[in-house]
């Protein structure tokens, strides 16, 4: 309790209280919602409900709108038609990319103000328990404990006993130390202040939980606690969006696509999605076709006869149907564009062959830190080997000391005969050209290719018509990822070193380049915390663990059989 007794000390006393919650069926319901954006229509006429206990996925194109229902459920945005009600006394905790400023607190103090109704309970206690300790009437302490009985009674029901222990444990969870519990907040870099935004959310217990990309900026340690929390820990309904497809099979049951401006929903993870959306798909094709083929005859007739009076009454009988009839609509599909690679050049058998390789960085004060030492090994032509490890581990500087972009502090990294690398990270988003458009940089990248070649290879990643003439400072995150990943995989070669190329990509776009990926016929080295991608891609895994490398040959199930890192995620 001491650091909640430091907290209720500072903690303003106009704290807002936020409702305790009861259960109900159905939770939140949208009905028949509308919502435009200036031009840009997202609903008309779309409904969804939240029901208790359920664990929804979000799905859907971006810019569709599935963080404006965030926003409608929340009240940030007004729905232009429809209706949203809410059951009585609901609580919800919404985490969003935007965590707004932190500053003034350490990291425990600042997850714990999230939950202010049991600050504020608990704040009240302390000033009874102080008003209790001088002299009084008997009747009036008689009220005073009655009072506190109540007082104390909600503050356990809330959990505020243990609201510091949760507050760490979460916090331990999302790869916060307790070495760092009482760091001021504002010395946090951005990636870290949105897992304590994140632990904020988590511990305030909401019945209604809403997570918009809750895995952006996670590792895979902190990936699995947050599966494994969602699963067995946490008791209420829980809505999200993420990109994460292991992430989202594991952890939700039910699955709400947003597309062609209304929402359906599926009794299922997101795999069932999948399929389950084909065999509706394939379904509403089939009453498509007959009913346009019966359309057409309908309009025949009436187009035959329409100008003869015998069969007048005949021709306004089938008028009258036609007009009555529900036309059914082929939804937009979404642009499943597949990236072929030009013929890989062939390299040596040898790609890279690494002996007693050291690596120390220097803090500011010149003292060396030991990132890895004296690590050997060999990569094959056509390996496709994923680099894991916890956080910090050197997973990216051993990528960049294969690249060449830094030089070993011992030891050597020999590169093979007739090797062409190619090197992704996300600081090559930095150096973008920030006012040329997405054609002239992909161009610049292949200046022997053609305007067709260009467009085509855009096309694959998702940028066609208009969307090629947009400058790079116009794109998101995912956008100039994109962008990036276009110019490397559109050259000639056949050592790709990539370091978390699915950052910032939808699922659709880390499907176009799993795909593309499993075609490369040249070696592969890659660090990445989507499980999915491993899976279906690496045939080999380097693990760099307290600076030294184990290798195992086999695939990325065979790792996780051979060492338990799954941490035995349902």
């Amino acid at each position: 309790m001491h650091v909640f007794n430091t907290f209720l000390a500072t903690y303003p006393s106009d704290m807002v209280i936020l409702s305790f919650f009861v259960w109900s069926s159905i939770l939140i319901h949208l009905t028949n919602i509308s919502k435009q954006h200036g031009s840009q229509i997202l609903f008309k006429k779309a409904s969804l409900q939240i029901l208790t206990g359920t664990r929804t996925g979000l799905v859907g194109a971006n810019g569709t709108g599935k963080t404006t229902i965030f926003h409608l459920i929340t009240g940030e945005e007004d729905a232009d038609d429809g209706d949203i009600s809410y059951s009585k006394k609901i609580k919800i905790g919404y985490f969003s990319q935007n965590v707004g400023e932190m500053s003034g607190r350490s990291a425990i103090l600042e997850v714990m103000s999230g939950a202010s109704d049991v600050v504020f309970l608990g704040k009240s206690m302390k000033e009874m328990e102080e008003a209790m300790a001088d002299p009084m009437e008997e009747s009036a302490m008689e009220i005073l404990l009655e009072k506190y009985g109540e007082t104390a009674e909600k503050f356990e029901n809330r959990g505020g006993y243990d609201l510091e222990t949760r507050a760490q444990t979460i916090l331990t969870g999302l790869g916060i130390g307790p070495s760092d519990y009482t760091r001021p907040v504002e010395s946090f870099s951005g990636g870290w202040k949105m897992r304590i935004a994140l632990a904020k959310i988590l511990t305030i217990s909401p019945n209604v939980l809403l997570l918009d990309e809750p895995t952006n900026h996670l590792d895979m340690e902190s990936i699995i606690w947050l599966e494994n929390w969602l699963i067995n820990d946490f008791k209420g309904a829980l809505l999200m969006t993420c990109h994460d497809h292991d992430f989202l099979n594991k952890v939700v049951s039910r699955t709400i696509e947003v597309a062609n401006y209304t929402t359906t929903t599926y009794g299922g993870n997101y795999d069932f999605y999948i399929r389950e959306r084909e065999i509706r798909m394939a379904q509403l094709v089939a009453s498509h076709r007959r009913q346009q083929e019966m359309l057409a005859k309908e309009e025949n007739f009436i187009a035959r006869f329409k100008a003869r009076v015998s069969h007048a009454a005949q021709v306004q009988s089938r008028i009258k149907k036609l007009e009555k009839i529900d036309r059914i609509e082929l939804p937009n599909h979404q642009r499943t564009i597949k990236f072929k690679f030009s013929k890989t050049p062939r390299s040596g058998d040898d790609v890279v062959f690494f002996d007693n390789l050291t690596k120390h960085w220097k803090t500011p004060d010149q003292k060396p830190i030991t990132v890895f030492s004296d690590i050997s090994g060999v990569i094959s032509r056509q390996d496709k080997i994923a680099v894991v490890g916890i956080n910090g581990a050197g997973k990216s500087t051993f990528l960049k000391v294969l690249a060449g972009k830094t030089k070993p502090t011992h030891g050597i990294a020999k590169i093979g005969a007739s090797v062409n690398i190619g090197y992704f990270s996300q600081h090559a988003m930095d150096i973008l050209d920030a006012k040329k458009t997405v054609f002239d940089t992909v161009q610049e990248a292949l200046p022997l290719e053609g305007i067709g070649v260009i467009r085509n290879l855009c096309a694959a990643f998702l940028f066609s018509g208009d969307d090629v003439d947009k400058q790079i400072k116009q794109l998101s995150g995912g956008e100039k990822s994109r962008v990036v990943l276009a110019t490397l995989l559109g050259k000639p070669l056949n050592l790709l070193i990539l370091d978390e190329p699915t950052n910032h990509l939808d699922i659709q776009s880390r499907e176009i380049l799993l795909h593309a990926l499993k075609e490369f016929t040249g070696t592969l080295v890659l660090v990445s915390h989507d499980r999915h991608f491993l899976r279906c891609l690496v045939d080999r895994v380097f693990e760099i663990d307290q600076g030294k490398i184990t290798i195992y040959k086999g695939d990325y199930e065979y790792y996780l059989s051979k060492t338990g890192r799954d941490h035995k995620a349902i």
